[in-house]
């Protein structure tokens, strides 16, 4: 199964109204920390309605993708501008690119909603290039409030044990341990991993200024242990495929069986699997096939 935000006023009542100023500045922090500045190809995977786009400057090309094409239409009205930018509507466990044309890629607040992490990591890994950056964002299972309310009775699952948790039909928590396991499976090597969003609640939003929280949680990052509701981790890839020279829709290819596409007016067709993908400037509908 699959979250789809498609049709979803997740922009305005997410973040426009949900006063998660905090959360945007510490995640921006985290991000900063461990992205490398400048780079060939970068994807962003859950990216939304574009939030961070400005975040990636440094590269040649940015690619945006989501599962749900209206919000990377909103996206693409606030970079489309810019001819950097493709934005590619395509679910993270069918990825629509050649193994090895993407040096840096990020996932932030999507994790949470994945019931296959190992399938999800494995195309992700697929699609990366030797001596790549993987930043993962995920949401902490083994965080001060889950401990609090388990040690209190009032919530029935541990928050010690390795499983992962679903607390909400496709949202899920993960323990940081199960994760970093999952990770090495799939064939990345983890770097570091720092918690974010300590000072997540509500209260304290209400009650301390933006500055100060932001400051605090950064310096948090460089020294507390994971017990933060969310978690980044930098990760490499060591080897395998590098076929980031690759340039144009040559980058893609089948998300069905991996064969070429060719581009046949707003179309990418594949010979092998008869799939047709559609195209519109620089937005790449793999979503459903044609």
């Amino acid at each position: 199964m699959i979250c789809d935000y498609e049709g979803s006023d997740y922009k305005a009542r997410f973040w426009q109204n949900a006063d998660r100023a905090y959360e945007d500045a510490v995640e921006r922090v985290a991000i900063a920390k461990f992205l490398p500045p400048t780079g060939k190809r970068i994807i962003e995977i859950g990216a939304g309605f574009g939030r961070l786009g400005e975040m990636y400057r440094g590269y040649d090309e940015i690619i945006l993708l989501d599962y749900s094409r209206s919000l990377l239409d909103q996206a693409r009205e606030m970079w489309g501008h810019d001819p950097r930018f493709k934005f590619v509507a395509a679910s993270v466990y069918e990825l629509p690119f050649v193994p090895g044309v993407i040096n840096t890629a990020l996932m932030i607040r999507v994790m949470h909603h994945m019931a296959d992490v190992p399938a999800a990591l494995h195309q992700i890994r697929q699609m990366m290039a030797a001596n790549g950056t993987f930043i993962l964002e995920f949401a902490n299972k083994r965080n001060l409030k889950a401990m609090a309310r388990y040690a209190l009775g009032k919530q029935a699952w541990s928050p010690y044990t390795p499983e992962p948790v679903e607390f909400v039909k496709l949202n899920y928590d993960f323990h940081p341990q199960w994760m970093g396991e999952q990770l090495k499976q799939a064939g990345f090597v983890t770097q570091q991993c720092i918690p974010v969003s300590y000072l997540r609640a509500g209260v304290l939003k209400r009650t301390l200024p933006l500055n100060m929280m932001v400051g605090v949680d950064k310096t948090l990052q460089g020294f507390a242990p994971l017990l933060a509701p969310s978690v980044f981790s930098r990760n490499q890839i060591p080897g395998g495929p590098d076929a980031s020279a690759l340039t144009g829709e040559a980058i893609f290819c089948s998300p069905k069986s991996g064969a070429p596409l060719r581009r046949d007016g707003d179309m990418l067709i594949c010979d092998a699997d008869g799939t047709r993908w559609r195209v519109d400037g620089n937005f790449y509908d793999f979503k459903e096939a044609g």
